[in-house]
């Protein structure tokens, strides 16, 4: 496992890395209006993907399952049927995006110079977003097989073809259409390569409408639904933030929340990275009857998830605002600082959640409570940012965000113990106390940082980060991990060295 959600950290790293290269060019090179414009676009159109209605998970679940099996003639029928409900969805979410469009248009008061090439924009990112559904396949079909390295080297290569193109072709041309372009670029790339990878790894596979199985569709439906509602709520959570501002505020505002939300966004995709591995690895030992070794991983990756989050989370409540200033422009610390110091407040509590208990759930075929909280949570958000956002302004939105995504933590935290047959206070006794004390000597040396050297260059923020990792990895070590009866850090580190060594 370690070595599977290893490389997906790498992917997720190597993301944040193309995107604090690519963010202040972008806004460099469109301009904020722009750049709010195109961030509007990339967030109703979004709202196409709920016509997946949750198959991606649902298909991955399944396939794993008979994987886990080796029942390959099970496993061509759920492909099949995948492929042919994915060409159905993709045709369909074509003319929810003409509607879109529509809304699009007549709704947001987009600057008049922009306004034809943000309709171009629009349209093409409808079809990037319409033909991607199909194209999940394969890397279903890999992350069944527990084959996440080789899936994430693609993902690389692909992250690398979107770096050249958009600093290549926006050099060039720096319009929102070349970035739509670009989109397509890339998901074309992943699939292609993807998918030859896949026929040539697993013999027998195929991607056939042949195989199109009726009483294959009702199965992946029943779980599915449930999935389509999670993804409605992380929409709301996530995506509808732009559109409030753009509603209520103006478009040239979005820039200073996005550019925060980032931050949320992509530490949220590190601990998802746990998730894609735990979820059918769930699955399986579930199938296999290894409730023992199932809760071990329940603890043990809440545990991992909880120690990243803060440290990840301090540095940037901390000394995040000044980054902003320095990444960005000094514009930007305070207004954009502050949203990221109110979101990373609540994601201590919701990303742990959100990366380890909620996809156990669904590995376990048990989405009902999650997906009625988590959806709860978005309406919820939906209706503070609405209320907050004229008296507070960006803040308020940030708040209407924050408040049900720690709510919804708890609920499915409560959950998940209860499912796993784990005391809540024992699941607590064992995951948080040494992380939250192990973490306070990193929260001092970041506080000297900032008020003690007042630290404001690249080279002041960069050796206040690499010196509190060091010292959160050797209290990690002394600590946190010390005789942890799930995870021999001290023994992994030894052999690690040992094998270098060599």
């Amino acid at each position: 496992m370690f070595r599977s959600i290893g490389s997906n950290w790498a992917v997720t790293l190597a993301t944040v890395a193309v995107v604090y290269v690519l963010m202040p060019f972008l806004l460099r090179t469109l301009g904020e209006e722009g750049y709010g414009t195109w961030t509007l676009i990339t967030s109703v159109t979004a709202y196409l993907s709920l016509l997946v209605l949750g198959v991606p998970m649902a298909s991955v679940r399944y396939f794993a399952q008979h994987a886990a099996e080796g029942d390959r003639q099970r496993m061509n029928e759920a492909i099949g049927s995948c492929t042919g409900l994915y060409l159905i969805m993709g045709a369909a979410a074509l003319l929810v995006g003409a509607g879109l469009f529509a809304f699009f248009d007549l709704t947001y008061e987009i600057p008049a110079a922009l306004r034809s090439e943000a309709r171009l924009a629009f349209g093409l990112v409808v079809l990037q977003v319409s033909a991607g559904f199909v194209t999940q396949i394969p890397f279903a079909i890999m992350a069944a097989y527990q084959d996440f390295v080789l899936r994430n080297v693609i993902l690389m290569g692909s992250l690398l073809l979107r770096l050249g193109l958009t600093l290549g072709l926006l050099t060039f041309n720096g319009t929102m259409v070349f970035l739509a372009v670009i989109q397509i670029a890339c998901l074309a790339f992943e699939f292609s390569v993807c998918w030859l990878l896949v026929r040539r790894r697993y013999p027998g596979i195929r991607m056939s409408l042949t195989d199109f199985d009726r009483r294959m569709v009702r199965r992946i439906f029943s779980f599915s639904l449930y999935v389509l509602m999670l993804s409605l709520a992380g929409r709301l959570a996530f995506q509808t933030d732009s559109l409030v501002i753009a509603a209520f505020l103006d478009v040239g505002r979005i820039p200073y929340y996005a550019v925060a939300n980032s931050f949320v966004v992509y530490l949220m995709e590190f601990l998802v990275a746990i998730a894609a591995v735990v979820m059918p690895m769930a699955t399986t030992l579930s199938a296999q009857g290894k409730s023992a070794e199932l809760r071990e991983m329940f603890l043990r990756w809440s545990k991992i998830a909880l120690s990243l989050t803060l440290m990840a989370g301090l540095f940037l409540m901390v000394l995040g605002p000044r980054f902003i200033g320095w990444w960005i422009d000094p514009a930007f610390e305070g207004p954009a600082g502050e949203i990221l110091q109110i979101l990373m407040v609540s994601s201590l509590v919701f990303l742990p959640v959100r990366g380890v208990a909620l996809p156990i759930l669904m590995g376990l075929g048990k989405p009902g409570l999650p997906t009625i909280a988590f959806l709860a949570a978005g309406v919820l958000n939906l209706g503070l940012s609405l209320l907050l956002v004229r008296p507070l302004g960006l803040p308020g939105v940030a708040l209407g965000t924050a408040v049900p995504n720690v709510l919804f933590a708890l609920v499915v935290l409560g959950y998940a113990c209860r499912e796993l047959q784990i005391p809540f206070v024992g699941y607590l006794r064992y995951v948080v106390p040494r992380a939250v004390i192990g973490s306070l000597p990193a929260l001092a040396l970041l506080l000297w940082f900032r008020l003690g050297l007042e630290v404001h260059s690249v080279v002041g923020l960069a050796g206040a980060g690499l010196a509190m990792a060091l010292l959160f990895g050797v209290t990690w070590v002394l600590f946190v991990y010390r005789d942890d009866p799930y995870l021999d850090l001290r023994g992994h580190l030894a052999r690690l060295l040992a094998w270098s060594a060599a």
